[in-house]
């Protein structure tokens, strides 16, 4: 058995640099999407609106297998260019994941009292200003949270891009069953542990962040238990 599980381990971990970096550049993709999108929804040109509505709704009611397969299937058909996988599937995650945060941040956007509006067209600040020092700062605090739950989603679903070879660990983790078929419990142990453990750093990372945002605007940090800040803000 520990001669098994080492070998396990190794095979496995071969993969990690895989999820890691598909989980990365998704993570990095899915928040200038977010980020872009959440705000063109909240554009005062309708056509700004319907585009990234068009956008938004597509990715969220389609298959994220199916995105998987048309970009890296179906695209080079088309368009005779044929996409390295990894970057394939990062495009998907970020694509995907990003339709749905582009709604947390159109929410958090307008989740901010109307009062710091207000407050920010008394101080003749423009448009871009307002949004900038006085919107943003407050609504990322209340995005971060939410943006957690999405890119731990976003991890887990890298485990897709097995479809198309990319030897991530989950591939990595089928390439053994047919010499280990009788220790498949041992096999999805690890790689729920290595999920597990990277889910964890991503939810450290964003825990960081959101504390820091939160003491920017002079609120007390959120506790360990994700207690809501609270205290002054702008």
């Amino acid at each position: 058995m520990p001669e098994n599980l080492d070998f396990i381990l190794r095979t496995v971990l071969q993969g990690l640099p895989y999820t890691a970096g598909a989980a990365a550049g998704g993570i990095a993709l899915t928040a200038v999407l977010s980020f872009a999108a959440g705000l063109a929804l909240l554009s005062r040109s309708r056509t700004v609106r319907v585009v990234s509505r068009v956008y938004v709704e597509g990715f969220r009611g389609t298959s994220e297998v199916v995105q998987l397969f048309w970009i890296y299937f179906a695209l080079p058909v088309l368009v005779g260019l044929q996409l390295v996988p990894l970057f394939a599937g990062i495009l998907v995650l970020g694509l995907n994941h990003g339709a749905y945060g582009a709604e947390i941040v159109r929410g958090a956007v307008r989740s901010v009292p109307r009062a710091q509006y207000e407050g920010a067209v008394a101080l003749n600040l423009g448009p871009a200003q307002r949004m900038r020092r006085v919107i943003l700062p407050q609504a990322v605090v209340e995005m971060l949270p939410p943006f957690n739950n999405l890119f731990i989603q976003l991890l887990k679903n890298t485990s897709l891009l097995f479809l198309i070879q990319v030897p991530e660990i989950f591939r990595q983790g089928e390439i053994l069953r047919p010499q280990y078929g009788g220790q498949l419990g041992l096999i999805y142990l690890v790689l729920a542990v290595l999920y597990l453990a990277l889910a964890l750093l991503i939810t450290f990372a964003t825990g960081r962040l959101e504390r820091v945002a939160a003491r920017r605007l002079g609120r007390k940090a959120p506790g360990r238990a994700g207690v809501p800040a609270t205290g002054g803000g702008l």
